[in-house]
């Protein structure tokens, strides 16, 4: 039945037209920003998702990033160390000369003071963005950021940390390694940053000796320990940057649009458009057929 006032293949054809023309508007958005969710009205539990892991993804940039710099502080600490194990060395050696007879013991406490300085300086030295494990300005064990697990509203959120024990080298209280070194059965400890005559004497030169042994095995162990922390600290680094990828991938595949099929389905409703529009026109000129009848 036709019907002036109500042209029913115009209404059908203009409902198809809008159903297209909104396809079309959602691909045009899909491929001027990349997005096929691009806000929580595209799709509220895939836009929520993406949006906590962009939030985690940053997270682990930030402790990807205190990683590179905890290194760079371990990397400090391990060549003052090395530095002063060298320095030590030298010590032992000038010591194990000043037990010679007729040794020049004044020039050799000369020399001996000198590589005192050189251990003060080294500690004081080893210092990256203010942070200094060796000079006992930090409180032990120092905590360097090394994980993060998102409790995700169920739980607290944990940021994991790598634990250095931290030995000074010196300190403010003179009781360093290197300040206070006492082997087992030595009468007294050394201070090695400040060796006076009294320790070159006949009765204390060989306490003084065995106190350098002591502090050698003493930096030798925080060495280790120093490596063993670099280590876990490189290690963690390369796992957090395998989970940021990881989280960018994921977080990829939930929202970014799939340029190649957008672009198929633009011309795809870009044709079915322009069909609606003729089918609409065709539509309208219903009513001038009818008109015709009257002629």
């Amino acid at each position: 039945m036709s019907s002036i006032l109500v042209n029913a293949s115009a209404i059908t054809a203009l409902q198809s037209l809008r159903m297209t023309q909104a396809s079309l508007n959602s691909t045009q958005k899909e491929i001027s920003t990349g997005l096929k969710i691009s806000s929580a009205a595209d799709n509220a539990s895939t836009w929520s998702i993406a949006e906590a892991m962009k939030s985690d993804n940053g997270a682990l940039s930030t402790i990807a990033d205190s990683l590179s710099s905890s290194e760079s502080v371990l990397n400090v600490a391990t060549a003052a160390v090395k530095s002063a194990l060298s320095t030590m060395n030298d010590i032992k050696i000038a010591l194990t000369d000043a037990q010679q007879p007729g040794a020049d013991q004044a020039k050799i406490l000369t020399s001996l003071q000198q590589f005192g300085e050189r251990l003060k300086s080294v500690v004081s030295s080893a210092t990256f963005t203010g942070l200094n494990v060796t000079d006992g300005s930090q409180t032990s064990p120092i905590k360097f950021i090394a994980s993060y697990n998102n409790g995700s509203g169920t739980a607290a959120s944990v940021v994991g940390t790598i634990d250095l024990a931290v030995r000074d080298l010196t300190n403010a209280g003179g009781t360093g390694i290197l300040e206070s070194a006492q082997a087992t059965g030595s009468a007294a400890a050394t201070d090695f940053t400040g060796l006076v005559a009294a320790d070159l004497s006949a009765a204390t030169i060989a306490d003084t000796l065995s106190n350098a042994d002591k502090a050698i095995a003493d930096l030798t162990t925080y060495a280790s320990e120093i490596g063993a922390t670099t280590t876990r600290v490189k290690q963690q680094n390369e796992f957090i940057k395998t989970m940021s990828e990881a989280l960018t991938t994921g977080v990829s595949s939930l929202v970014d649009a799939d340029m190649n099929e957008a672009s198929t389905r633009l011309q795809a409703l870009q044709t079915q458009q322009q069909l609606g529009v003729q089918s609409l026109s065709i539509a309208n000129q219903n009513a001038q057929i009818i008109l015709k009848l009257f002629q």
